[in-house]
């Protein structure tokens, strides 16, 4: 299924559905599709591409279409990310954000114990959080300079 194909194929689903969460699905998709028909890619990259496509065998009819297609979303930007080395927009600063939770509040239940036991665990999330997000955002930034951004 080539990228315009795909793109008229969302389009068509968006027209059929009035569920918000099913449209919101389909917008991204159709906003990938977009930015990787902008980009320069040479002939064996565009048909990789349509292969993982017609892979996820988009035109099936599933019966619950908002999963299918929220699974094969993800699917498909693995497949970028693997392949190609494209993330999406905030993608690292999401990821680093989580994992800044995850070690603020290690720190704040071992180190900041000595404090207040929930005032400890608040500084380390806080902090941690903050730091994952700076931490990200510089990621981003790197990846926005280097073209890798969806």
């Amino acid at each position: 299924m080539t990228l315009k194909n795909t793109i008229n194929f969302f389009e068509s689903l968006k027209v059929e559905t009035v569920k918000k969460s099913e449209i919101k699905i389909y917008n991204q998709f159709i906003d990938i599709l977009k930015k990787l028909e902008n980009r320069e890619f040479n002939t064996n990259e565009i048909q990789s591409i349509e292969t993982e496509l017609d892979s996820l065998n988009l035109t099936s009819n599933p019966e619950n279409r908002i999963k299918y297609f929220k699974k094969t979303l993800s699917d498909f930007k693995k497949y970028l990310k693997n392949t190609f080395s494209l993330t999406p927009k905030g993608y690292y600063t999401s990821l680093y954000g989580g994992l800044g939770l995850i070690f603020g509040l290690l720190f704040g239940v071992t180190v900041l114990t000595n404090l207040e036991r929930s005032l400890g665990i608040s500084l380390g999330l806080i902090g941690g959080m903050v730091i994952g997000a700076i931490i990200g955002s510089s990621k981003d930034t790197q990846a926005k300079i280097a073209g890798k951004i969806l």
